[in-house]
């Protein structure tokens, strides 16, 4: 399922070739009726020459498919308009069918396939207008403007529902192969490694002193490590995003605590990135201004219009200008590494503390800025 519309693609192309052969077979037959027989037949050769063109491009997908079908829509347009240059004042009185005839449609199924609903109808509505302006009848026409019309909404609608299973299906498939790849990698790992660490954390709680620090070491890794197996990775989606809930989970031990909600929390994964830093950066301060066995909590909130985390401790909390005299002397730990990421987001961070009632970093984070920040960076490179 690497390309879900490629049946459809092929369909459309099967039908584009059905109806330039229809349409070539009744103009052929009626050469004679035309004011320019050999305009007729020029404007069949390109329709051909352009058929095969197309074909050639929508099937190798170069240059790119969308492109390739707004180009159709021009060049369908171009063919209509040959209309009152090759055809005589008596077809044209007749309503006989314009340049193109029912061969004219598959550009519109080429932008249904390309864009979804909103190329299939605003290509049906370009060609129609081409029709309406070429024949000037419009009553004549309402029938197949109606199907163009419709056809191109049929066409979108089902290329959009088909992208979507698609991308369904990648993800469940990606997600079912980490998960056996997770379970064979805790199996091994539950052998070797989790049974060492765990090994490790017994015996040095039982000897304390340093082995006492080894063991608890060992214990948080041992606690990490099976939180990876269990969780596995925070995987990148196709549009570059990934789960801000699912990466703060991965900071959980047996002392910081994580709390996120039960449904994706999806940003790019720069940014994504980048607040896990910023949490990082204030557990590692809780760890050494605290204590390494400080207890902390990590509280993520999708707030809707963009996200909120705290990180809370229990410690002795920071004086009152402790930061500022510390961004004075130079040490832009705070200043740097955490205020300067999130204001590249286009966020806030507030420190809420006091002597002797704990630290809680408030970090806040608009989608919108988010957005705007993306755009920039975009624009850099």
């Amino acid at each position: 399922m690497q390309r879900p519309v490629e049946p459809l693609w092929r369909g459309m192309l099967v039908y584009r070739t059905l109806t330039l052969a229809s349409t070539a077979a009744v103009t052929v037959w009626r050469l004679d009726d035309f004011a320019s027989p050999a305009g007729a037949v020029a404007v069949l050769v390109a329709m051909a020459g352009w058929t095969l063109l197309t074909s050639i491009w929508y099937v190798g997908g170069r240059p790119d498919r969308r492109l390739v079908a707004i180009a159709d829509v021009l060049v369908t347009v171009a063919v209509m308009a040959t209309t009152p240059l090759v055809q005589s004042p008596q077809q044209l009185a007749a309503d006989a069918p314009v340049m193109g005839s029912i061969w004219t449609s598959g550009a519109v199924l080429a932008c249904a396939l390309a864009y979804g609903v909103r190329g299939g109808l605003l290509s049906a509505v370009a060609v129609a207008g081409a029709l309406v302006a070429f024949q000037a009848r419009m009553e004549t026409e309402l029938g197949d403007i109606q199907l163009m019309i419709l056809a191109g909404l049929t066409v979108g609608y089902a290329a959009t529902v088909l992208r979507r299973s698609g991308e369904r299906l990648r993800e469940a498939i990606t997600h079912e192969a980490s998960m056996a790849e997770r379970e064979r990698l805790a199996r091994e790992v539950h052998d070797g490694v989790l049974q060492v660490l765990g090994y490790v954390k017994r015996r040095g709680a039982e000897v304390g002193g340093q082995a006492g620090e080894l063991g608890r070491l060992a214990g948080e890794q041992e606690f990490a490590l099976r939180t990876l197996l269990t969780t596995g990775p925070v995987m990148t989606d196709a549009q570059g995003r990934r789960d801000l809930a699912a990466a703060l989970r991965m900071l959980s031990t047996a002392r910081i605590s994580v709390s996120t909600p039960a449904h994706k929390v999806e940003l790019p994964a720069r940014v994504v990135d980048e607040l896990v830093g910023v949490v990082g950066a204030a557990l590692a301060n809780v760890a050494l201004h605290v204590g390494p066995d400080a207890p902390a909590w990590v509280l993520l909130e999708d707030v809707g219009h963009g996200v909120e985390i705290s990180v809370r401790d229990e410690g002795p909390g920071i004086p009152a200008g402790r930061l500022e005299a510390a961004a004075s002397e130079g040490r832009l730990g705070v200043a740097k590494s955490m205020r300067g990421r999130v204001m590249d987001l286009g966020g806030t961070i507030s420190c809420d503390t006091a002597p002797g009632r704990g630290t809680d970093w408030i970090i806040r984070v608009p989608r919108a800025g988010v957005a705007r920040n993306e755009r920039t960076v975009v624009h850099r490179r």
